[in-house]
């Protein structure tokens, strides 16, 4: 029985871009189920791994959202304006206490009752990253900044706050079209249903 390392066999690896993240064009032969090995060529775009979360508040059932203007998803037809939870690259740090970060910087909130809820690849066709998925609260009294991101960054950050059957219609209408932020949406409604409980 052949482990996947020992069907994996890497011929070449070049760097296409190394600006802000890491492009790679990787050549290597693969064992297919038929016992044959096929040359296969891959382009793998590494930004490190990353964590999101989303922030509730129990006393007011709202959920907290980021919008900020993302130049990717403006260049193909969304208006760039992007609703998503708050998340950011880990840079080798552990997920929850740099998501953690992310959301005050981002929210102005210090979360508590955090939980992690999964883990995932989240475009495993060309994108390495792995994604850690957290949910936490917030209420009135957990403000502690301004929030907005980092300026240098280039990051200009609002938050908005829907309550869930808010944000399940934006998912409907489109208004909400960010992966990751849909799955935890979509994960606090399931959870909601299954346990007969309020976020």
């Amino acid at each position: 029985m052949h482990t996947t390392k020992d069907r994996v066999r890497i011929i070449d690896s070049v760097v296409l871009a190394n600006d802000w993240y890491l492009l790679k064009k990787t050549t290597f032969d693969f064992l297919r189920r038929d016992g044959s090995w096929q040359r296969q060529s891959r382009e793998t775009y590494d930004r490190g791994n990353g964590a999101t979360i989303l922030l509730f508040n129990r006393q007011k059932q709202t959920l907290l959202f980021t919008r900020q203007f993302r130049f990717p998803v403006f260049i193909n037809g969304h208006d760039g304006m992007l609703i998503e939870t708050a998340a950011g690259l880990l840079d080798n740090a552990d997920p929850e206490v740099r998501i953690r970060a992310e959301a005050e910087e981002e929210t102005g909130y210090r979360v508590f009752n955090v939980q992690k809820v999964m883990e995932c690849y989240m475009s495993p066709g060309s994108v390495t990253e792995k994604l850690h998925f957290f949910v936490g609260e917030y209420d009135d009294t957990s403000r502690v900044g301004a929030g907005g991101g980092l300026h240098e960054e280039g990051e200009d950050v609002e938050t908005l706050e829907m309550t869930l059957p808010e944000a399940l219609h934006a998912i409907e209408t489109g208004r909400l079209a960010d992966a990751k932020t849909i799955m935890l949406v979509q994960y606090v409604a399931l959870r909601q249903r299954v346990d007969n409980d309020s976020i």
